[in-house]
Parts: structure tokens; C-alpha cells; sequence
């Protein structure tokens, strides 16, 4: 990568005008980049490419990649993203002077092959809608390259924080932010159903303070901030918890009580000899007969 390349504006093309890729494109383009074209299939994607790329002309992939002579924004699905890369490369579409990035976590600069790219996974979650655009100052960007200079600027452009990863830790990494925020939003819309199974008509008014204080003492004190009968050792709580939850949550809350006790044992917030009745609890209910 040439250090003109680095320094002036950037010819952009983007291949899936999805709800992460329109998203980067536009910031792409409120930092001074030409986005000159996109490729938008569905309805969705059109309309999302008119309303945050409207300066892009929509294409067919090909020729999104002919037209992006300097960086063209690969934001497919994990599993496709191979097969759009060969193609794109079987067709000659791809440029050797163009600059080839995609946003999928879970991979690398393997699933390039011998492409010139990089990896650029932002950690954040989007809705495809304007309201991305705020977001994207301070996070943090996962990021394989082999030109670190160029993806640096690119992030530090965008007002996100590199953070490093390693090729054979991208797995990992995605499967740590998944983890964390896909599960969160299942975890508690379960809290919220259990909720109203109980009678609370908003359970968004009981859970948002509650929710929002045990985030930030997650992150900030890490298991410390465990707290809750499971912490304590409370077996018959617990117990009683799983005697009157939904067959359809009875296995997750299972699931995830057996590990947070395994954590706070291992933190030294609950004594083993205080977790003897609880683990029996969890390791009998739930257990094949």
C-alpha cells in the first residue's frame, strides 16, 4: 500500500447494502471518501442504499468491484463471503490496486485467499438506520491486516479504536462478542416474558435500571459484582426458581446457573463448602433420568 493511497480520498464501492455495510459506507462518505457505487438486492437493502447511500449508484457486484478502484467494502453473510470473493476474482472484478475489506468477525484474511484485503469487524451491533451513524465514535474495530498503517486510518477516520486480532483468534473473538451481545438481547427478552408471565404489565420499567446497573458492574468489577441467590448459595431458591419457570426457559436459566456458580466458586465469592446444596440442585434437575 503506497503511502499516497493512505493519505488522499479513497474510490469506494460496496458489495451488500445491508444493515452493517450501508451503515459503514455512509460514514465512509461523511469522512470525505467517494462511495461511488453498491450492490443492493432486496427491497430492504434498495431502500436502505437510497436513504444512507444515496450518492452510490447501485450495480451489479461485478461492477461495484470495477468501479471501486481503491477500496471495495465486502458486508455479505460469514458463510458467503468466500464464494463472493471468488467470483468476484474469477471475473477479474477485482483490481490489484483495490484495497478488499470485509466486515465478518469470524474471519480472517484467509477467507481472501490471494486477494490484497483486510479484515474490519465492527464491535457493535446496527439496526441499519441513521441512528448507526452516532454510534460508530469510540468503538472498537477487530481487525487482521497486513497493512496496519492503512486500517488504522481507516477506523481512526471513522472514529473507532483498533484492536488487533490475530488470524487464528478471529473464531474466538466473534464467538466472545455473539456470546455477549446476542445472547444478552435473548436473556432478556426471557427476564421480560417471565415478567409479564408473572403479572408485571411493563416489564421494561422493572428491568432497564436493574439491567443497566448489573452491565456496568460486569464490566466494571468483573465477578465481584455477582450478586443473587446462586452467589449466595441459596439451593432452595434456586430450586424453586426451577420448579415453576416455562419448560422453554427451565434449560437456559439451568444452563447458566451451573456456570455462574462455577464462577463464583472459582472467584471466592461462594465458599465450596456453602455450594455443596446448590450444586447438588444443579446437578440433578435437568439431568437425564
Amino acid at each position: 500500500m503506497s503511502a499516497q493511497l493512505r493519505a488522499r480520498q479513497l474510490v469506494v464501492g460496496v458489495v451488500g447494502a445491508g444493515r452493517v455495510g450501508a451503515v459503514i459506507g455512509s460514514a465512509l462518505a461523511a469522512a470525505g471518501h467517494d462511495v461511488v457505487a453498491t450492490a443492493a438486492v432486496s427491497t430492504a437493502s434498495r431502500e436502505r442504499a437510497r436513504r444512507l447511500l444515496p450518492q452510490a449508484a447501485v450495480l451489479p457486484a461485478d461492477e461495484v468491484a470495477r468501479a471501486a478502484t481503491d477500496l471495495l467494502l465486502l458486508s455479505v453473510p460469514d458463510d458467503a463471503l468466500r464464494s463472493v470473493v471468488a467470483g468476484l476474482s474469477a471475473t477479474g472484478a477485482l483490481s490489484p490496486r483495490t484495497v478488499v475489506a470485509h466486515t465478518s468477525g469470524a474471519h480472517g484474511l484467509a477467507v481472501l485467499g490471494e486477494v490484497n484485503g483486510l479484515a474490519l469487524h465492527p464491535a457493535m451491533t446496527f439496526t441499519g438506520t441513521d441512528a448507526d451513524l452516532a454510534r460508530l465514535p469510540g468503538i472498537a474495530w477487530g481487525i487482521t491486516a497486513r497493512d496496519r498503517v492503512f486500517a488504522a486510518r481507516l477506523v481512526t477516520e471513522l472514529g473507532g479504536i483498533p484492536e488487533w486480532i490475530d488470524e487464528q483468534a478471529r473464531p474466538m473473538y466473534h464467538a466472545a462478542l455473539a456470546h455477549g451481545a446476542n445472547h444478552l438481547v435473548t436473556l432478556v427478552n426471557e427476564a421480560a416474558d417471565l415478567l409479564r408471565a408473572a403479572g408485571v404489565r411493563r416489564p421494561e420499567v422493572v428491568l432497564s435500571p436493574l439491567l443497566h446497573a448489573a452491565l456496568d458492574n460486569a464490566l466494571a468489577m468483573g465477578d465481584a459484582a455477582l450478586t443473587g441467590p446462586v452467589s449466595r448459595g441459596d439451593a432452595g431458591t434456586v430450586r424453586k426458581h426451577l420448579d415453576h419457570l416455562t419448560p422453554e426457559s427451565a434449560p437456559a436459566y439451568l444452563a447458566l446457573a451451573r456456570r455462574t456458580a462455577e464462577r463464583a466458586v472459582a472467584a471466592g465469592r461462594l465458599r465450596p463448602q456453602d455450594a455443596i446444596s446448590l450444586l447438588d440442585v444443579l446437578s440433578t434437575v435437568g439431568s437425564p433420568a
